[in-house]
């Protein structure tokens, strides 16, 4: 079965709402947060809130406030939405070029 060529009018379309979507982002970070609980003593404190994210490398971990807490997460689920939002940018992106520009002609394998 022959793939049907992508209709380059719709891929701009997508293409589009998708950067539409791109421009509502708002503050980014990379990374996770977590709570933690301390044990010493035989007594449980907490729970305490660390962001946990990677830098040149290596792992960097920070405590956050309570207060800290709900902005930070916000903002990691934009960047994992910004991330989402590019991929399907690259796709469409490769599909309207190649359904827009000429490409290397194709020849079939001998026998």
């Amino acid at each position: 079965m022959a793939e049907r060529p992508a209709d380059p009018e719709r891929l701009r379309r997508r293409f589009r709402r998708l950067a539409e979507e791109l421009g509502e982002i708002g503050w980014i970070l990379h990374g996770t947060v977590r709570p933690r609980l301390l044990r010493t003593n035989g007594k449980t404190l907490g729970p305490y809130y660390q962001w946990t994210f990677k830098d040149a490398g290596k792992t960097v971990t920070v405590n956050l406030s309570r207060a800290q807490l709900a902005p930070w997460n916000r903002a990691i689920r934009q960047q994992r939405k910004l991330e989402r939002l590019l991929d399907q940018m690259r796709a469409l992106s490769r599909d309207f070029l190649e359904a827009t520009t000429p490409g290397v002609n194709k020849h079939k394998p001998r026998p």
